[in-house]
């Protein structure tokens, strides 16, 4: 989504509020410790803030969020007990950033503590301040001018956070990288990306700090809009498939509890990673068996392959530097099947107050065919179960890019954690042509074409999950299972098979583990105090899916800012205040944050709370099928029970 769209949204939703009596967005009570924040908890943290006189006209909240209670406070909580609610705030003032920690029953600010030497996440407000403020320098009217454009307003200007690389211009500025597209003749204007000229803006000055303008060069006229205008005549429409369910959903809800299949866990929707799974539990005979305490994304990190001027500084943190990716809805019967069960997300914009973003989240389950367990056995006996899925999504939309995240709900006690990747590649003009493509050498520096003057430069998705683990209690150990080959000696008809050589990790060094298929291991959380029917401790496997290393060297500037990257898993142990894998500002970080920062105390990790960080990686080489929507790609990974069962526990599928 474009940030003119955005702000488009985020205009309309505070308009929609506004015509509601002052105050009167819906209030639903919090049930549960881990629900978000409420309307009216937003109300009571705003009004605390300005009678606390911390606040001027200009202070404005990147961020404001659940400051979560303590995990023994939460863990013996029953329904219907109250624990104290609270608010982590963000506040940008003048220049300086604080942290504020809101306490919503007492309306009372318990602490205000500036964070000194970061910078908070880019909101609505700069990037439409500083797409206005452009509009009026001369320079970049002549810049415009000179590519023959007289109409300024077919000009679209966005921007985003320059990372940092060690430059004068970066110290002690609040920047922003602005890029312009050309709209005349799309409505879509991403492929009309004007390149060679750079804007950098200072956010705090609210002034252009220097124009970069390398010359003019060729802006696309393909079409690259998408409508069923634009595309010509759609395919047929093909035989329903019907997704209902007469009877209602199998599931059960209580508030944002959730009970399906043996499944019980709890979900809240965050402004910054999207969803939050907690207290998740699986149902084995009279006993609700722990397995997450809590789950959730943590990182998105976006480098482009591209060191012009145009692309080199576009190192993207999409959760820290923008933590506003999940704020529009979910199309229905589009994005979530017709069976699907929506959820509304209340969060505050950047003035503090309450903002709504109906359908935010949907609930669903599906059945794809897939076999739940089969077999063939003696004559005349088979026996074969279909399953069905639990699906909780959300879709977040970073400028250019959507991504769908699925937390998945299996029968047989498996969780899958999906990514689908879709949206519009980020483009660049080019004067190579369709046909050019193929023949000697590529006629586009770093990247691919994907259409006549467009071309697409090579990027990278990485996604890192924080997996905070309670395998049957709290006091858990994660196992590294090394398959290695063995020789055998003798003059058996076998000269080698593989065995397993289990160690179980003392201390984080040891935990800092790559996927290496010609090394291959096993991963697994285990409860030691705990055993299954045959003795063995009870544990949990994360399993990799899609996987990928960076490529990029230690030294560079994006790679120390993205140390989560240099580690498929990393394990720490369990700290409340450690929630980001890049830290809690990557805005213009300087590198090292997060869990590099965090990993160097070396902490036991052995029978303890342990978080286990993965992250899902992608190369990106675009395509001409990415043009003009990509293609949704999906990357998974799954949490499977090792030994934490004492049998298969879909046995008792009905037929």
């Amino acid at each position: 989504m474009t940030v003119f769209a955005r702000i488009s949204l985020r205009l309309a939703l505070a308009l929609s509020i506004a015509c509601i009596a002052a105050r009167a967005l819906p209030v639903q009570a919090s049930s549960h410790p881990l629900d978000g924040l409420t309307a009216q908890e937003y109300w009571t943290v705003l009004d605390t803030l300005q009678a606390s006189g911390h606040m001027d006209s200009d202070t404005r909240f990147p961020f404001v969020t659940l400051q979560e209670p303590p995990k023994s406070d939460v863990l013996a909580w029953k329904p219907g007990t109250h624990i104290d609610r609270k608010a982590l705030v963000v506040v940008y003032q003048q220049s300086r950033t604080f942290e504020a920690i809101v306490d919503i029953d007492l309306k009372k600010v318990v602490s205000w503590t500036e964070k000194v030497g970061v910078q908070p996440n880019v909101t609505i407000e700069d990037l439409g301040n500083a797409s206005a403020g452009i509009r009026n320098d001369p320079q970049w009217q002549s810049a415009m001018h000179r590519r023959g454009i007289q109409d300024l307003n077919e000009i679209q200007c966005s921007g985003a956070p320059p990372g940092y690389f060690g430059t004068a211009e970066e110290q002690h500025h609040r920047l922003l990288r602005m890029q312009c597209y050309g709209r005349h003749g799309v409505y879509e204007p991403d492929s009309r990306f004007l390149n060679g000229i750079i804007i950098v803006w200072d956010l705090d000055a609210q002034k252009i700090i220097r124009i970069s303008d390398a010359g003019v060069a060729p802006v696309p006229t393909v079409q690259a809009d998408y409508d069923p205008a634009a595309i010509g005549s759609p395919r047929k429409i093909p035989t329903p498939i019907s997704m209902s369910q007469p009877l209602g959903p199998s599931f059960r809800l209580g508030g944002n509890d959730v009970e399906w299949q043996n499944w019980h866990f709890h979900f809240r929707i965050d402004r910054r990673v999207g969803l939050v799974v907690t207290n998740v539990g699986y149902q084995d005979g009279a006993k609700l068996r722990s397995i997450l305490y809590e789950g959730s994304l943590s990182e998105i990190f976006v480098p482009y392959m591209d060191p012009s001027e145009d692309y080199y500084w576009a190192t993207y943190f999409d959760l820290g530097e923008f933590a506003d990716g999940f704020s529009a809805p979910l199309d229905p019967g589009n994005d979530c099947p017709d069976n699907a069960v929506y959820f509304d997300q209340v969060y505050a914009d950047d003035t503090g107050m309450p903002a709504l973003t109906p359908r935010a989240a949907c609930l669903f389950e599906r059945y794809s065919g897939d076999v739940a367990w089969r077999h063939a056995g003696a004559v005349d006996t088979l026996e074969s179960r279909k399953g069905r899925d639990l699906v909780l999504r959300t879709i977040g939309s970073f400028s250019n890019y959507d991504y769908i995240f699925d937390w998945v709900f299996r029968q047989d006690g498996t969780i899958q954690v999906a990514v689908g990747l879709t949206g519009i590649d980020e483009f660049s003009s080019t004067a190579a042509r369709a046909g050019s493509a193929g023949s000697g050498d590529p006629p586009v520096a770093n990247g691919l074409l994907v259409a006549d003057n467009v071309a697409a430069p090579f990027h990278d998705h990485f996604f890192n999950f924080r997996l905070n683990f309670a395998v049957d209690g709290a006091a858990n150990s994660f196992v590294r299972d090394r398959l290695v080959t063995e020789r055998l000696a003798g003059s058996k008809p076998r000269k080698s098979v593989w065995v397993d050589k289990p160690v179980i990790l003392k201390v984080e060094n040891d935990a800092k583990l790559r996927v290496d298929p010609a090394h291959p291991e096993m991963w697994r959380v285990i409860n030691p105090s705990v055993r299954n029917s045959v003795g063995y401790p009870v544990g949990y496997e994360i399993v990799p899916g899609d996987y990928a290393a960076s490529l990029l060297s230690p030294d560079d500037y994006p790679q120390q800012r993205a140390g989560f990257t240099d580690y498929t898993l990393w394990v720490t142990p369990y700290r409340s205040d450690e929630r980001y894998a890049a830290g809690d500002y990557p805005t213009q970080s300087r590198g090292g944050d997060g869990l590099p920062s965090w990993t160097k105390a070396n902490r036991p990790i052995e029978n303890t709370d342990l978080v286990v960080w993965y992250t899902m990686g992608y190369h990106h080489l675009p395509s001409a099928e990415d043009f003009p929507v990509m293609p949704t790609q999906w990357l998974q990974f799954e949490l499977r029970p090792f030994n934490f069962f004492s049998h298969n526990p879909a046995i008792d599928l009905p037929r």
